[in-house]
């Protein structure tokens, strides 16, 4: 029996790479799209460790051409469709761009999927970006929590997410969305406001800065680990029937409270250390994240095996051991 192929977008992304893994381990074949940059150095650093157990080809969301090509080469069993402008704040910089590659580049892999391999299985990486400001009134959000994107990147998401309930309902292809809430590892980018956290004060710890500086620190958010949030993407895309599910630890904290947290595990006191800055700060802030995961958990029977404090320790440790005395 021939293995399963899956095809990540994104592979050498933080997600991409951990759902690289994962599948490996589950003996897929493993297909991934790589965007070509001038310098390649730090490309493939987060899948460095698989690189000869996995199949990279070149492409770009914004190549038409390259992704029906690949799409039409592999006819892949599982597509999950992870790459994106991934920055919010910056998405505010390059609005069109990111509703390029995170809404547009989606419907032309629907399009591939449908005529090259419309028996597949479609992952959209939707996001809790969609939801924008809105609160259920227990304070969640929930799919039928009305969605009003603050930023372009959450209208970006949006529409994607649209258009793969639309392809699924119009064309009977298995289509799935997981909104994720944020998650992070230490292989987010440090410029993403947890890493960028834990290596600051890291460096502070180590001598090599004095101060750390960030925009809104009473912004909520309600933070998980990527390593189980691409588990979920795996029990998502293989459910019986497609289904769009909340991806969620359901507890909030501020970035307040991270730094907090983090200087308080490196004896330190982030009061010392904290200064904000207005170009940190959002044109409209996206005040409150909270998901709520029962349907996965009971349907899908998902549950992290990361606590919030497990997360922070390791990408603790993870910068500990990169950032010299």
């Amino acid at each position: 029996m021939s293995k399963k192929k899956a095809l990540i977008t994104g592979i050498s992304g933080q997600d991409g790479s951990y759902l690289a893994e994962l599948l490996l381990e589950l003996d897929y074949q493993v297909f991934g799209l790589v965007r070509r940059l001038s310098t390649p150095e730090n490309q493939s650093t987060r899948y460095e460790n698989i690189i000869d157990k996995i199949d990279l080809s070149y492409g770009d969301l914004n190549d038409e051409i390259s992704l029906y090509n690949l799409i039409d080469k592999v006819r892949p069993d599982e597509i999950y469709n992870l790459a994106a402008m991934s920055h919010v704040r910056i998405s505010f910089d390059q609005p069109a761009f990111t509703i390029k590659n995170n809404s547009l580049a989606v419907l032309t892999l629907l399009e591939a999927m449908r005529k090259y391999c419309p028996k597949s299985k479609f992952y959209q990486a939707s996001s809790s970006e969609m939801f924008g400001n809105s609160v259920d009134e227990d304070g969640y959000q929930r799919i039928n929590t009305p969605m009003h994107p603050v930023s372009p990147y959450g209208c970006a998401k949006l529409l994607a997410y649209n258009l793969t309930r639309h392809y699924r309902n119009a064309y009977k292809l298995h289509i799935c969305n997981g909104i994720l809430f944020n998650h992070e590892s230490p292989r987010r980018g440090s410029n993403f406001v947890t890493n960028k956290i834990i290596k600051t004060a890291v460096e502070i710890k180590k001598g090599k800065k004095n101060k750390l500086v960030l925009g809104n620190l009473d912004a909520k958010r309600d933070w998980g680990h990527s390593y189980d949030y691409v588990r979920a993407m795996h029990m998502i895309l293989n459910y019986q029937v497609p289904m769009d599910f909340i991806v969620a630890t359901g507890t909030t904290r501020s970035v307040r409270d991270l730094c907090e947290i983090t200087f308080n595990k490196l004896g330190l006191n982030y009061l010392d250390y904290v200064v904000t800055d207005i170009k940190y700060m959002r044109p409209e802030e996206l005040k409150f994240l909270c998901g709520d995961s029962s349907e996965i958990r009971k349907v899908l029977n998902w549950s992290p095996k990361y606590t919030f404090d497990k997360m922070v320790d390791e990408m603790i440790e993870f910068w500990m051991n990169v950032v010299k005395n």
